[in-house]
């Protein structure tokens, strides 16, 4: 299974305003790099009127990725300095595009370089930051007496409860992370005296969200 991957749960913006020109960032969770690219097409038909939308983004399970873009800017005053501070928070799977509408007053290479990584900053601090994870999906078909002790271990576990159907017998759907599957196999092997194994039924990739458990498969 892959390390876990530090991202953005959904869109932000953030916005600043440096000798009269606005600098605005938005800034994506992306899946692939031709989602960045259609993002980076959105929003230069949504800012028509800018003089420059610049960006940078990095994709794929080990970043393997990485693209910048001046957009007209002096080299190294834009892009670079968004994917910076991209690489400085540790992000993942993310695109920044920081939009600006020219005030008029030339701020310099120095000044390019602070306004845009502040303008990037800014939608970074308004964005909500995941850890995506990966884990086992598993089944469980088990007897009720057996239950109430399997239900403990879960939540001691660290396991998560997904759904619990009762017929003739307990149905558990669990999301297993892979630090807890081998004790829990253990543990489950000898309460049942052997009779019920964990099976590995599918790869679900998942996050805590503002407290919530939410699954992105």
């Amino acid at each position: 299974m892959n390390e876990s991957c530090r991202t953005i749960y959904s869109k932000s913006t953030g916005e600043v305003i440096v000798k009269k020109s606005r600098f605005i960032a938005s800034v994506f969770p992306i899946s692939s790099e031709e989602e960045a690219l259609q993002l980076i097409e959105q929003v230069k038909k949504e800012h028509s009127g800018a003089r420059h939308n610049c960006f940078a983004y990095v994709a794929g399970k080990k970043d393997e990725i990485k693209r910048l873009s001046d957009d007209g800017e002096p080299a190294k005053t834009a892009g670079l300095p968004i994917m910076d501070l991209i690489l400085l928070e540790k992000l993942h799977n993310i695109l920044i595009v920081v939009t600006r509408y020219f005030g008029g007053t030339l701020l310099g290479t120095g000044g390019l370089v602070h306004a845009y990584q502040s303008a990037a900053k800014e939608g970074i601090q308004n964005a909500v930051i995941i850890e995506k994870e990966e884990a086992w999906k598993a089944d469980i078909l088990i007897d009720y007496t057996l239950t109430g002790k399997i239900k403990y271990n879960i939540a001691q576990m660290g396991i998560y409860l997904l759904e619990e159907e009762y017929t003739d017998k307990v149905k558990l759907s669990l999301l297993i992370p892979p630090n807890a599957f081998e004790e829990f196999e253990r543990s489950l092997l000898e309460i049942s005296a052997g009779t019920v194994k964990v099976p590995r039924d599918e790869i679900l990739v998942y996050a805590i969200v503002n407290g919530k458990l939410e699954i992105f498969n």
